[in-house]
């Protein structure tokens, strides 16, 4: 059974930082894009980041602006979001994503919901 577990999520005031990790198992990480995404209340999932199977390659949101640094750790199958100075648009529920993808370096951020798998999701809430 595939599994990914978000952890890290949390209360912060507008300016700090959070780190996001998710677990995998059940899967051959590095044979998966991954990527972090994130629905606010009442907004469709959104596409933050992603990074390619080998690490080497990644995207980000526009909204992120330079904030949020992505990363993956292949020999213990941990993806990992760092964000820096948060704004309360950043809140919203941040899910960890995993689709199969053939090429190491492919990146992608838009993602159909019914497309591959995902974690159950870890609540970030930014206070003005």
């Amino acid at each position: 059974q595939v599994q990914l577990v978000e952890v890290g999520g949390g209360l912060v005031q507008e300016g700090g930082s959070l780190r996001l990790s998710c677990t995998a198992s059940g899967l051959p990480f590095d044979e998966y894009l991954m990527g972090w995404f994130r629905q606010a209340p009442g907004q469709e999932r959104e596409g933050i980041s992603c990074i390619s199977r080998n690490g080497e390659r990644t995207l980000y949101a526009a909204s992120v602006g330079g904030r949020f640094t992505i990363s993956r750790d292949n020999a213990k199958n941990i993806l990992t979001l760092q964000m820096s100075s948060l704004k309360p648009e950043d809140t919203g529920m941040y899910y960890c994503a995993a689709v199969r993808v053939a090429a190491r370096d492919y990146v992608y951020l838009v993602w159909p919901t019914t497309t591959g798998y995902w974690g159950q999701g870890t609540q970030v809430t930014v206070s003005a």
